[in-house]
């Protein structure tokens, strides 16, 4: 029906011509419509002023404006529009309103309306009522409940042809793995979202674009997070979405945090707190403050921390926001050790761990800050009972966990407790003891993979001998503990265990990424580029330099923010400046329970093979031009009737499977892998497609036991991706050793295509001339850097230093 005659536009096309400047964040301009028709059609009846009310707290909802939301729906509807669109959009945004306002039983119950409403009269409707609720739900910290919501609002969506709402429930589905920690389905989430709203050109691609900046962040790959995080803030901005920014604001300041670069946190986190004050959004405004106050701590201002905590406090009071009381409890008990005021402190700290809504991460925490607070009170003996409950209580934790894949992350979040208890031990003279402890932190979880869970429960490093391990292996071991506050280095020979303090992480992890970065562009090791790999030498290895002088083969167990470094090309800075592949040959560990393990393997005199690759192109994982290459030069080293080839289309994962993988003795793919971080059992070899399978994970991998001499994942991402905090190797190789495989060796970075036939060739050559696999990679290595021929990119340390030995069992 028109409105005043033919002059007059329909109610629906004024509605939907402001609705679609909502949606796409021209919100200045919405408002302006809506001033302008509101007064123009005032006296047309109840269900245009209604509409603009609607219309109106649509803005307001944008602006996470709950307040005038509320108030602008305060009246009830007339009985004209009960059953209406607009009754379903006023519980809806009533239902918004509510949960800013963490106003939670209040929003269920509105969205609970909302959706008897749709459900009833309005079917249409009930995507966009389910993709709030499921929002809802996910504040709620219910994930389960709203993953299944977001489900169903995305089958009704593609039910209806709604590509908005298939956009929100795709973001919604990426965004609550994210926080359930299943980064690897979140990113396949994302990137199904970025394409939709790519192709719709939605503003809503900044929002996904976010998110893949905070998938990167569970990932702990800060370098990628951080300018999706700052492109996604930037976006929000200029859409005056403030809640958004803030949020992506929040979430750049702790990568920056987390990287210790503390001076771009807070100027971040500034911007972030002048924020949410003008939204007055308490939740935003306490995390701003408990942030700021945590960087004040760290750079040693305990007067501007106590500022921040006090105007938490303030809020806490009022009663406008306690979902971080027990955080700001824990940051008024660093102050007042601070400040030397220990009674004050204890008492904080004792409160937070009676308390029984504190989680238990904060209780860890906050016992161990209450060691370190007896410590400095010189009561050595009671700090030590208090850093050992407090590992007692986070291993018993640990081994309730239910879901397996949880196991291998639970020590990120725990680890510095191990790190405050091996400081101490150090600080104290008691530099074995601090080695013990550092070597439980590193072992459980891979011992977990290749023993009974009931044998590693009762794993103990307490009375592991060092010195014997490396006596049995013949090697030299370097073990590293790089710290926020001290960095430790263990070298272990048959005859002796050294100590040596090193430089605390903030020297060391910015060398190591900038070192890497410059990998690509490396020629040799008299290279400008080369500063960071001598510097690292000089971090590293130096100070061990004399306990070093005779050792030839060295296995280095890293700390996990050294994982993704190679040893073999730190640069000795000599007369001859030269990598250390020159002087020494190398491998890595995960822990020292495990080498002493595998100490007493023989090997096998039968040699099979079986050679995985070539695989099917796909549209994320395209051919690789040289696999082919590659395999025949890793054939041809075994008779045809030792070896079995998977290729092409047969190269599937349940050809895999049913290939009796554990009779053989050496395994090699030739294709891509990806490695999933905080699931590591989702790592997978690519392989063709069978039906909608092609992926090998981790997962089945675990479960088909090897007895394999080696194991060469030739791939992109093979190996590492990132360690884990205190439990070392993960991803792919991980899941091998674990499996049984004695040796893998993985990628730590991209496999250049054609560089990769030319190792493998001279390295399975070495390997059967008897060599063993350390001495035959190096081999392999050193072929391609001395090759003098300035047409020979190879030579380059991109080329070569890709792949690594990994021991195991």
């Amino acid at each position: 029906m028109l409105l005043g005659g033919c002059q007059r536009p329909p109610l629906n096309a004024v509605y939907d011509r402001i609705e679609q400047k909502i949606q796409h964040g021209e919100l200045d301009g919405a408002i302006a419509d809506i001033e302008r028709d509101s007064a123009r059609f005032a006296a047309k009846g109840e269900d245009w002023a209604w509409s603009f009310r609607v219309l109106r707290a649509h803005v307001y909802i944008h602006n996470a404006e709950y307040k005038k939301t509320l108030a602008v729906l305060a009246d009830p509807l007339p009985a004209s529009l009960l059953f209406s669109e607009l009754a379903v959009r006023k519980s809806t945004y009533e239902g918004y309103a509510h949960r800013y306002a963490q106003q939670y039983d209040d929003a269920e119950k509105s969205f609970a309306a909302a959706s008897s409403l749709a459900e009833q009269y309005h079917p249409e409707m009930l995507a966009e009522v389910l993709n709030s609720y499921a929002a809802l739900q996910s504040d709620e910290k219910k994930y389960p409940e709203s993953e299944a919501t977001s489900h169903r609002a995305l089958l009704l969506s593609r039910q209806y042809r709604n590509n908005q709402q298939e956009l929100l429930a795709l973001g919604s589905l990426g965004a609550t793995d994210i926080l359930m920690e299943r980064f690897d389905e979140a990113v396949e989430w994302n990137q199904a979202g970025l394409k939709l709203a790519n192709s719709m050109h939605s503003p809503t691609a900044e929002v996904i674009i976010g998110n893949m900046g905070a998938g990167y962040f569970g990932l702990g790959d800060f370098e990628n997070a951080i300018p999706l995080f700052k492109e996604a803030a930037e976006d929000a901005r200029s859409r005056k979405l403030y809640d958004l920014e803030a949020h992506w604001l929040t979430d750049l300041a702790e990568c920056y945090y987390a990287e210790h670069q503390y001076a771009q946190a807070e100027q971040i986190l500034t911007q972030a707190l002048q924020v949410s004050r003008q939204l007055d959004e308490k939740t935003a405004l306490t995390e701003c403050l408990n942030d700021l106050a945590a960087v004040a701590l760290e750079t040693g201002r305990l007067d501007t921390a106590e500022q921040y905590n006090q105007e938490e406090v303030e809020i806490e009071r009022a009663g406008l926001d306690r979902s971080a009381i027990h955080t700001s409890q824990l940051i008024r008990a660093r102050i007042s050790a601070g400040k030397r005021d220990y009674r004050d402190a204890e008492a904080l700290l004792r409160g937070i761990l009676l308390s029984p809504s504190a989680t238990m991460p904060l209780k860890w925490e906050a016992q161990a800050r209450l060691a370190k607070t007896l410590d400095d009170q010189g009561k050595p003996a009671l700090a030590e009972t208090q850093y050992q409950e407090a590992i007692r209580k986070i291993e018993s934790a640990r081994a309730d966990r239910a879901r397996e894949e949880l196991q291998f992350s639970f020590l990120t979040s725990s680890i510095e407790f191990y790190e405050d208890y091996v400081d101490f031990l150090v600080a104290h003279g008691r530099v074995e003891d601090a080695l013990q402890v550092a070597e439980l932190s590193r072992a459980r979880t891979l011992m977990e993979g290749l023993t009974s869970r009931e044998a590693a429960s009762h794993l103990s490093a307490v009375g592991l001998r060092p010195q014997q391990v490396a006596q049995k292996i013949k090697q030299a071991l370097l073990f590293y503990w790089i710290g926020r506050n001290k960095s430790h280095l263990w070298v272990i020979t048959p005859q002796r265990t050294s100590y040596f303090a090193l430089a605390k992480a903030e020297e060391i992890v910015p060398v190591v990424k900038s070192y890497r970065r410059a990998m690509r562009t490396l020629h040799d090791a008299e290279d400008a580029a080369a500063t960071d790999g001598r510097q690292l030498y000089t971090l590293l290895v130096a100070p061990a330099s004399k306990a070093l002088e005779k050792e030839t083969r060295i296995t280095v167990l890293p700390d996990p923010s050294l994982s993704s470094l190679n040893f073999e090309t730190l640069i000795v800075p000599r007369e001859r400046a030269h990598f250390w592949i020159e002087d020494v040959t190398l491998r890595t560990a995960s822990s020292l329970a495990l080498l002493a393990k595998g100490s007493t393997h023989r090997m096998v005199r039968e040699k099979t093979l079986l050679l995985v690759g070539n695989t099917e192109p796909l549209e994320a994982f395209p051919a690789l031009a040289k696999a082919q290459e590659e395999m025949q030069r890793v054939e041809h080293y075994f008779p045809e009737a030792d070896r079995s080839v998977l290729e092409g289309k047969q190269a599937t994962p349940q050809a895999f499977l049913h290939s009796d993988p554990g009779r053989f003795t050496y395994l090699h793919f030739v294709t891509h892998g990806t490695a999933s971080v905080t699931r590591p059992l989702d790592s997978a070899v690519i392989l063709s497609r069978d039906g909608d399978s092609y992926k090998l994970y981790a997962r089945d991998i675990i479960h088909q036991p090897l007895s394999a001499e080696l194991v060469t994942i030739s791939a992109c991402e093979g190996a590492n991706g990132r360690a884990y905090s205190g439990e070392g190797l993960v991803g792919l190789s991980w899941a091998f050793l674990r499996a049984g495989a004695h040796n893998v060796v993985g990628a730590l970075w991209e496999v250049n295509d054609s560089a990769a036939p030319q190792i493998m060739d001279t390295f399975y050559g070495e390997m059967s001339r008897g060599k063993d696999a350390a001495t035959a990679l190096r081999t392999a290595k050193l072929g391609l850097l001395e090759n003098k021929d300035p047409e020979i990119v190879f030579r380059k340390p991109y080329y070569w230093a890709a792949f690594q030995l990994y021991a195991g069992s």
